[in-house]
């Protein structure tokens, strides 16, 4: 069994003493999960340029070194400088995440396309010497795009061409993503990506989730993702969720303006690709709530405690692919499968 949380420094003092702190939390959280593993970090730095030296030096670092670990620039809303996703396990499990970046030299020569192409070809690498396949064992993908109203469209026909190139197309599947605004450390890179890939599943492990009442497919308006896929790993359903705002089943968005009504129908879309796979908003782990404008925070953060006090989340500020979409959310949710 799995255990979600998020953790963030409280607000105030410098970063290095938030990153004491924080790892101070970890470690006590750690020890009250009862000898469960650490099975994924992700790291929300609200300057990624500035902080990722000295997040690297740090007595927190060294808590997650050796993790399945994936750092993006992407603000807290909630004042911190720095928060974090954790999911620890029972046992480690047989996943690989390839949280890839570019180097300063790969960034500085390659215009956006050329990028996104690479670092697809650099997992395409990776996935050959763990000896899986792009088009069967790889379930969820990150796509944190800098600039994104300017750089998305560029990313979106690299992503179109090696998926062409590689076999998925509308007629066979795509892969869950989130393309969302976001940066790595290395100032002059316009993409970073994460790949998650569950090296042992089959093809019939997996479903993948339609509400074609609530949203259409994304191959509809040009865009090649899944809205959301279910994987058998034993005897769990694993729900990954894309990336999901206010839009309709003819790919229009809904509630121009009004952040919270977007909140809204985004629920009700995400309840409807779970209920496609036999699940329900009672099933989720965390959320993940993207803002395009950090005013809307309490209007969000409010409407989230209000509705799911339970469930976790954290709520980071990053523009969304389309700018009139104020809020997008992912999530992930697990059933017990037999």
């Amino acid at each position: 069994m799995n255990t979600y949380r998020i953790l963030s420094a409280s607000p105030g003092g410098k970063f290095e003493e938030q990153l004491e702190s924080l790892n101070t939390a970890l470690l006590q959280f750690l020890e009250d999960e009862n000898k469960q593993k650490l099975q994924y970090i992700k790291v929300f730095l609200s300057d990624i340029q500035n902080q990722y030296e000295p997040l690297l030096t740090s007595e927190l670092y060294k808590t997650f070194a050796n993790k399945a670990l994936t750092v993006v620039g992407q603000p807290p809303l909630n004042g911190s400088k720095i928060s974090l996703l954790i999911i620890t396990a029972d046992e480690q499990q047989k996943q690989l995440l390839h949280a890839l970046r570019l180097t300063d030299e790969e960034a500085g020569t390659e215009n956006v396309y050329e990028q996104t192409l690479r670092l697809f070809e650099m997992y395409i690498d990776a996935a050959k010497v763990a000896r899986t396949k792009m088009k069967t064992h790889l379930v969820r993908t990150w796509i944190y795009v800098a600039d994104i109203d300017t750089n998305y469209s560029s990313v979106v026909k690299a992503r179109n061409d090696i998926f062409s190139r590689h076999g998925l197309t509308p007629e066979t599947h795509f892969i869950a993503s989130t393309g969302i605004g976001g940066y790595s450390a290395i100032r002059q890179a316009k993409v970073a990506i994460d790949f998650l890939t569950y090296p042992d599943i089959k093809e019939h492990d997996k479903k993948y989730l339609q509400a074609l009442n609530h949203l259409n497919p994304t191959h509809e308006y040009g865009v090649a993702f899944e809205r959301g896929t279910r994987v058998n790993l034993g005897d769990e359903q694993e729900y990954f969720i894309s990336g999901t705002a206010s839009i309709d089943k003819n790919g229009s968005v809904l509630h121009i303006g009004d952040v919270k009504a977007q909140a809204i129908r985004l629920l009700d879309n995400i309840e409807a690709l779970l209920k496609d796979g036999e699940a329900t908003l009672e099933d989720v782990n965390y959320f993940v709530i993207y803002l395009r404008d950090p005013s809307d925070y309490s209007i969000v953060d409010e409407y989230m405690q209000n509705r799911f006090p339970r469930t976790p989340r954290v709520i980071v500020y990053a523009k969304i692919c389309r700018p009139e979409w104020l809020i997008e959310m992912e999530c992930t949710a697990t059933r017990k499968y037999s």
